[in-house]
């Protein structure tokens, strides 16, 4: 499959046709306007928000941290975090502020969406490895080659592979990237579609249990996707109410961020015990790979990152090259920090 026909092939071709239909409006989108206007001090009265909840990881957050009401309304909280699904969503105006990796800002740009990023979590060590399919040979990275590999392109998994294939070595017409979404990832690796997929940390132990005995195993890397983000669409950020509201959000989720990580016994049975049906054992794993959170004060190293990641994209002919600053809302930029104690600023 060429790689530009990924889009089509991962969105559907009625979403295809959408986004032809309306790119050029929304890449013409109010960048100046609104949108360089100071923040607002206070949230004016009335204003809600539509959020990215991904199985209510949000709620349980802010309820367990017991951290002070939002002062906006959330007039819905959105069970979604695949990085295709939230551009949908964004273009249908169902969601107005999303949790997502770097990849996401970068393809809905290709796509010709504007959006942009309004916060930063800086990840340290390796959120997701790669699993291979029961009965596979595969122990490395290097064994790749020749293989089928599950493949996102507007998904963190997919720059994940793509940055672990170049340090292996690796070009992409060594391997065969067949396109999927990361919902799709287990079930191909069960089936035998692909030989490898990458999982999340969080997915693994419940693979492992019930395929090891089958073949099955799991390659860990180095490989970072170091961006954990907040983004919107620039249609939001130019209505000043809900910008106010987006920052005063800012600042509740770093603090959640940070409780989660201080609390992770609480956490693991709440969460993973609870609602995602895994081990105690299985929880404490997940927790001790977790990444302390990092908020950094100015975006230089998230500014280069991303753009290191675009032109990863760009060589492979998934996206065309372009300058990634036009992805960040500077307006926001020490919110985040601000809002934790210093040593989880950076």
């Amino acid at each position: 499959m060429h790689r530009r026909a990924f889009l089509t092939t991962m969105l559907g071709a009625s979403a295809a046709v959408s986004l032809s239909g309306c790119a050029k409006g929304d890449a013409s989108a109010d960048t100046k306007g609104a949108s360089t206007r100071p923040l607002a001090d206070k949230v004016p009265a009335g204003t809600s928000l539509k959020i990215a909840s991904y199985q209510n990881v949000q709620q349980l957050q802010f309820r367990l941290a017991k951290l002070p009401a939002l002062p906006f309304t959330v007039s819905s909280w959105v069970n979604i975090g695949a990085g295709p699904d939230v551009i949908n969503a964004f273009r249908a105006k169902s969601l107005d502020l999303a949790n997502n990796a770097g990849i996401p800002p970068i393809q809905a740009h290709y796509q010709g969406f504007a959006a942009k990023i309004v916060a930063i979590d800086i990840t340290r060590k390796p959120n997701y490895l790669f699993a291979t399919k029961p009965g596979s040979d595969i122990r490395t990275v290097r064994d790749f080659k020749g293989k089928k590999l599950a493949f996102s392109q507007g998904q963190a998994q997919g720059v994940v592979l793509l940055r672990a294939l170049k340090q292996a070595g690796l070009k992409y017409d060594d391997v065969t990237l067949v396109p999927l979404t990361s919902n799709q990832f287990l079930t191909a690796l069960q089936s035998g579609q692909v030989d490898i997929a990458p999982l999340a940390n969080s997915q693994a132990p419940a693979y492992l249990k019930q395929y090891t005995g089958k073949g099955a195993r799991t390659i860990a890397t180095d490989v970072v996707d170091l961006l954990n983000l907040l983004w919107a669409p620039q249609s939001v950020l130019n209505d000043p109410a809900k910008a106010a509201a987006i920052a005063a959000y800012i600042s509740q989720w770093a603090r959640g961020q940070v409780w989660q990580y201080e609390h992770s016994d609480v956490w693991n049975e709440q969460f993973y015990v609870k609602t995602q049906n895994l081990t105690p054992e299985q929880a404490q794993g997940i927790s001790r790979l977790a990444n302390k959170p990092l908020f950094p004060t100015g975006w230089d190293e998230a500014v280069k990152w991303e753009q290191e990641t675009a032109d990863l994209l760009a060589e492979g002919g998934f996206v065309k090259k372009f300058d990634v600053s036009s992805l960040f809302d500077h307006r926001f930029e020490p919110i985040a920090a601000k809002a934790v104690p210093a040593e989880y600023r950076r």
